[in-house]
């Protein structure tokens, strides 16, 4: 299932992503703010803010990422569940140090907002550049959102032996007993 997102959705969402670590690093309460069609009360039940899916925020400092944490499944409106991994991204992923009042005006947000999971019956049937990976498996998991193959330059081999790097497991661990593949969409869009 494909997620759709309006421009004036999107630029809400990387609005209140910046806002929220802005906020943070200044050690003040945040102000989003709404305008046009989406701060009218009675447009939040069609508006994608308030579905609930899944979502990555990541940072990129120059080329290089400075942060990315999200959550598989939306428990919370997609606007929610921004808000708190961008917190996450910049202060809480364990591969960065947090990040400084310094180096947010040189970090770019991505967001990617997911379709539900899929179950995946056929690997082969993966197309990279489409499709999310999601592998659980002896008490492991590891996810890789769709635009990493094509960021790498992946066939979709090389993507199915690294979901299983990625989740600590051998190569072709996606095709043992008991592994459970998932696949997912994901609307990316960035500043």
């Amino acid at each position: 299932m494909a997620f759709t997102i309006t421009d004036e959705e999107k630029a809400a969402l990387l609005a209140d992503a910046r806002e929220t670590i802005a906020a943070k690093l200044e050690g003040r309460a945040p102000l989003y703010r709404r305008s046009g069609r989406l701060a009218a009360p009675e447009n939040a039940g069609e508006s994608a803010l308030y579905a609930h899916c899944g979502a990555f925020v990541t940072l990129h400092k120059g080329a290089h990422l400075r942060g990315c944490i999200g959550r598989m499944v939306g428990a919370e409106p997609l606007v929610a569940t921004v808000r708190a991994m961008a917190a996450e991204a910049a202060f809480g992923d364990p591969r960065f140090p947090p990040l400084s009042k310094d180096e947010l005006a040189q970090c770019r947000i991505e967001i990617s907002a997911l379709s539900p999971l899929e179950k995946c019956p056929d690997p082969y049937s993966i197309e990279v550049g489409v499709h999310g990976l999601y592998l659980i498996h002896r008490g492991r998991a590891g996810v890789l959102l769709p635009q990493v193959p094509v960021e790498q330059g992946w066939k979709r081999q090389e993507y199915l032996d690294y979901i299983c790097v990625k989740a600590g497991l051998p190569p072709k661990s996606y095709e043992a007993r008991g592994a459970e593949l998932f696949t997912f969409t994901a609307a990316v869009f960035g500043e």
